[in-house]
């Protein structure tokens, strides 16, 4: 960590009227006021109260580069800590190079990706699982996945890690306090209290480790396997779900030969939709090596999409159903069997069809008609229903990170140690190797125990700027 130089970086990607130059270290307004002239004579930035924007030129000896804006930040009171500047100048590619070579000209270094908020975490300006919320916010593509990184930047997330952690060490204090006492048999720490602690620390890691199902479905959205036998409708629904003629739609069988994907925006989730080869006995070689990839989809899904045809045999269903559970890796995905072209027989009919299916534990049915569009809009409403995204109120903690995710599962193994280590009067000394195990991986989280190589992984994932 280069704590002592000072970095620039574009703030902002892409063309636009307007780009953004982060500049953050000890030399930083040294730096800028060796290229900006402002439009009053005399004002030079490091005499300027903090929180304040200028407006003048950015120079090369007698040259004029651009006209621009120059915010202020002095440190503590910056996104990073240190003394900040934010130029804000015209964003012509030509002008945002020049500038950055000025600055570095001037002694400053470039940033490398996510060096800003490292610093950032650095200096105390966040911990750790909230720099990490600063990336999540910026790649997210739903309502769904930026209430998840809002909330999580907000700290909710690790002010409940950070309260538990403070409880456990109070305990492991009293623990290791025994321990210096250990031939006169004294106990300080209240194993009742400890008990009922530690079930509850247990009750609130095993909602969070749940949690992360949904909280993946919101960061990175929900695949969806359309499948079923050829011409049973399956591209005709992808086109009524997309609204818009994605997929080729023929009465030839066989048309669809390789998987089609599309996202479609529900109810603030991301649903990436894949319309597969149609299932069947082929011994076109193509066709089957088409029908291989429809079973690496549906084992890719969290949802799948049977699709039969209304009118079709109970018996027939019954067989489409079994050879597709016996796809879905111990019933840990969602099936939902879908009777299209419900149009063609009676409401009485489709209610006995729907009825005679053997439904299991996480599977559904419903009857559509994809070319007519009928009830699209119900098999959509179904799908939310399934994630289930309105069990989640605004202040609830959500986790979406797979690192969190581990850590956790860890620190309840320990916990579990903790717990059983109480049941059987474990020796203090082992007890208190448990209960730090337990403190090293929620600290972990919040980055009160971490790695330099743990924050390279995290902070070169980031993008440069920020």
């Amino acid at each position: 960590m280069r704590s002592e130089s000072t970095i620039c970086a574009p703030a902002t990607s892409g063309n636009g009227a307007i780009a953004v130059i982060r500049i953050s270290g000890p030399d930083t307004f040294r730096i800028v006021d060796r290229i900006f002239q402002p439009a009053t004579e005399g004002k030079d930035l490091q005499s300027q109260l903090p929180n304040t924007i200028h407006y003048g030129t950015i120079r090369d000896k007698e040259t004029t580069v651009d006209e621009v804006l120059v915010s202020l930040f002095k440190a503590p009171h910056s996104y990073t800590g240190e003394n900040a500047i934010e130029i804000s100048c015209h964003g012509s590619p030509y002008i945002q190079q020049k500038i950055l070579e000025l600055l570095i000209a001037g002694g400053a270094q470039p940033a490398r990706p996510g060096e800003f908020t490292q610093r950032a975490f650095l200096n105390g300006k966040m911990d750790l699982s909230q720099a990490e919320a600063v990336a999540d916010l910026i790649a997210a593509e739903s309502e769904g996945a930026h209430r998840v990184a809002l909330q999580q930047l907000r700290g909710g997330f690790s002010d409940k890690l950070k309260e538990l952690r403070a409880q456990l060490l109070h305990f492991i204090s009293m623990i290791e306090l025994e321990l210096d006492f250990g031939e006169e048999d004294v106990e300080f720490a209240d194993r009742t209290e400890l008990i009922k602690l530690v079930r509850e620390i247990d009750q609130l890691i095993s909602g969070l480790i749940k949690s992360f199902q949904l909280g993946n479905v919101l960061k990175n959205g929900v695949p969806v396997a359309i499948i079923g036998r050829p011409n049973v409708g399956k591209s005709t629904l992808l086109n009524a779900i997309l609204n818009e003629e994605r997929a080729i739609v023929s009465d030839i069988e066989g048309t669809t030969r390789d998987s089609i994907e599309d996202t479609i925006h529900l109810g603030g989730i991301n649903f990436r939709f894949i319309d597969t080869a149609g299932i069947r006995e082929s011994a076109e070689p193509i066709e089957n090596l088409g029908i291989r990839r429809t079973y690496q989809k549906i084992k890719q899904a969290s949802i799948v999409l049977l699709l039969t045809e209304a009118s079709d045999h109970i018996d027939m269903i019954h067989r489409s159903v079994e050879v597709i559970r016996e796809q879905l890796e111990g019933g840990a995905k969602q099936l939902v069997v879908v009777l299209n072209k419900s149009d063609r027989i009676s409401d009485k009919q489709q209610k006995a069809i729907q009825q005679g299916i053997p439904l299991q534990k996480n599977e559904r049915v419903i009857s559509i008609s994809a070319e007519k569009k009928e009830n699209i809009q119900g098999l959509t409403d179904l799908l939310l229903e399934i994630v289930n995204i309105g069990s989640i109120k605004h202040q609830d903690v959500v986790i979406s990170n797979i690192r969190h995710h581990n850590a956790l599962k860890s620190a309840s193994e320990s916990l579990l140690r903790v717990s059983e280590g109480l049941v059987s009067a474990l020796p203090s000394d082992l007890l208190a190797q448990d209960i730090r195990e337990v403190l090293h991986y929620l600290g972990e989280i919040t980055g009160e125990v971490t790695t330099d190589e743990i924050l390279d992984n995290i902070f070169k994932n980031f993008c440069i700027g920020k």
